[in-house]
């Protein structure tokens, strides 16, 4: 656990999180930790992206972890170009926010509840004032924008069910 209290990447089991992830074609390189990590956007202890690799450390948190790697799920033909930052439209990233928390639940020590709690303790921003209330409330459109690409079944409700790519 990080020094505020989210859970990072070393509170995973060995394996999970790349499992996942692969899932999508993506890998993970593990960063020594006090490593600098590569492609990160916001600076260490964040997550960072090139490509199809997803770059994390053990102080990682696991929302990070998440939220960068739904931006390469999300990004499509635009994945093998990102460095960094991911770029994209407001559209797509409320879409990345809301598969974060899906893909949550595949975490057997993470879970959707949690990670809602994390992403409002590192201080994510939602109009509703609250991550939880956001995917409960306000987020239709990320789930549409989703359903239409292929990456969350469409009879999943409020998000739950495996989505369609990982089948």
């Amino acid at each position: 656990m990080s020094e505020n209290g989210v859970l990072s990447c070393r509170d995973l089991a060995a394996g999970e999180l790349a499992a996942l992830v692969g899932r999508y074609g993506l890998g993970i390189v593990e960063v020594r930790e006090g490593q600098p990590i590569p492609g990160s956007f916001w600076g260490d202890p964040e997550a960072g992206i090139r490509g199809d690799r997803l770059f994390v450390r053990p102080d990682t948190p696991v929302h990070s972890a998440l939220h960068e790697a739904c931006h390469l799920i999300c990004a499509g033909e635009r994945r093998r170009a990102i460095d960094t930052d991911a770029g994209g439209s407001y559209a797509e990233e409320d879409a990345v926010c809301y598969l974060q928390v899906v893909l949550a639940d595949e975490l057997s020590r993470v879970g959707r509840a949690r990670l809602l709690a994390d992403m409002d303790a590192w201080g994510y921003t939602f109009r509703l004032g609250s991550a939880g209330a956001w995917f409960e409330r306000d987020a239709e459109d990320a789930r549409r924008w989703l359903e239409e690409r292929g990456l969350l079944a469409r009879d999943a409700r409020k998000g739950l069910g495996t989505p369609e790519r990982a089948r």
